[in-house]
């Protein structure tokens, strides 16, 4: 990798291609994701996608074109203001999830759909129900979920899209729809469940968790699941190197949830970052400052080997690992770091940024976090919207390079 200097951002990434090891043992079927669900505020806010040849192509077909096959969409119930301003993170309703899903399909990819049941970012800190369900009883508030679940998802089927999978939550460890003792949990998670087999009993269920490396978490979570009766398919974990523990233990955790309760598992998240450097003026997640460790080189080989050994991961589980989604690859900078007041404009408008100053009234916490993007050095494309060569990676694993 060299850095070189440019008229518009600090620095762009020259890499001619990487290495990838083939996985031997990779499914045929596997599940090659990546989660863009910020996509359509980024191209709102003048951001454009060029393949690796410079030529400027439209996003699904980079993707496409480098392996992807599966694309996973976040959903929020509503994500603005009463005056209509949107609280960020892509402002991703339902809306969006439709236009996102309708290029998927047109590309050839299936969709999953992560509904969080918020009105914002739903993970284990924080699972506030959305604003119209805050004062709903359980009983009211799981009849609210699987109505919510069933209308959407018509609508989403309605526009010929091919959802192959929807996640009844995100990262729903410690709650889910401001719900956080496991009997009401298991029945919100069952409210999902049966609105996506009453609209097709072909699409696959997932439920989503995080920090299962923690002592007995993975046995606990899935207990839980299965001893309150949990309909669903597939066992998700978040997996991100720098703070989920060892890869063997990722095959490990995923194997035992799979072999005791005959599940289908995967890696619903994961990343990893190819430069230090800031391409918006909004800190960054993972910095020369983080308290990390950082198993792989920062570089774009560094990034394309770790998203590999993810899949390597999965892969060993056997026939019921399911594959990997790499989170948020396109949100890159809406303009560089030099130009950071008009990037404030792009982030308020448009909703490219992490989180907007209206968040504040849904999330308190928000208020801190209002700005642009924290992964633009984790993406899969530079801070130009350039396709880095670790994009590859989802094709090569195939074929190794």
């Amino acid at each position: 990798m060299t850095l070189a200097i440019t008229s518009l951002f600090s620095f762009s990434v020259s890499a001619s291609d990487v290495t990838v090891q083939k996985i031997n043992n990779l499914n045929g079927n596997t599940i090659k994701g990546v989660d863009i669900s910020s996509v359509i505020s980024e191209e709102k806010s003048g951001v454009h996608y060029f393949n690796e040849e410079g030529k400027q192509e439209n996003i699904f077909q980079i993707l496409k074109s480098n392996g992807v096959n599966y694309i996973r969409v976040r959903v929020w119930n509503n994500p603005y203001t009463e005056s209509g301003n949107g609280y960020g993170g892509g402002n991703s309703d339902l809306a969006k999830a439709i236009l996102i899903g309708k290029q998927a399909s047109k590309y050839g990819m299936k969709l999953l759909v992560d509904f969080h049941y918020s009105d914002f970012w739903a993970d284990p800190s924080k699972q506030k129900a959305p604003k119209s369900w805050q004062n709903l009883s359980y009983d009211q508030k799981q009849k609210a979920v699987y109505a919510y679940t069933l209308d959407s998802l018509q609508k989403i089927k309605q526009a010929g899209i091919d959802v192959g999978m929807v996640q009844i939550g995100n990262e729903t460890n410690n709650g889910i729809a401001g719900t956080s003792k496991w009997p009401e949990m298991a029945g919100i998670f069952n409210s999902g469940s049966a609105a996506v087999r009453k609209v097709d009993k072909n699409i696959l269920v997932a439920v989503h968790f995080t920090d299962i490396q923690k002592q007995g978490n993975d046995k606990w979570i899935s207990n839980q699941l299965h001893d309150y009766n949990v309909d669903y398919d597939v066992f998700a974990t978040s997996y991100y190197p720098y703070w989920h523990g060892s890869l063997s233990n990722l095959t490990q955790s995923l194997s035992d949830v799979s072999r005791t309760y005959d599940k289908k598992v995967m890696v619903a998240e994961t990343s990893y970052p190819y430069t230090y450097q800031d391409g918006d003026g909004f800190r960054n997640t993972i910095s020369k400052d983080s308290n990390v460790v950082l198993d792989y080189p920062v570089s774009v080989q560094g990034q394309a080997t770790a998203l590999r050994d993810v899949f390597q991961a999965v892969a060993n589980v056997g026939s019921t690992g399911l594959g990997v989604f790499y989170w948020e690859p396109a949100w890159v900078p809406v303009g560089p770091k030099s130009n950071l007041e008009s990037n404030r404009l792009l982030w308020e408008k448009f909703g490219s940024g992490w989180a907007t100053k209206s968040a504040s009234e849904f999330d308190k916490d928000a208020e801190g976090s209002a700005g642009g993007s924290s992964w633009d050095n984790q993406a899969l494309f530079d801070f130009k919207g350039k396709a880095l060569p670790s994009l590859k990676t989802f094709k090569y694993i195939d074929t190794g390079h």
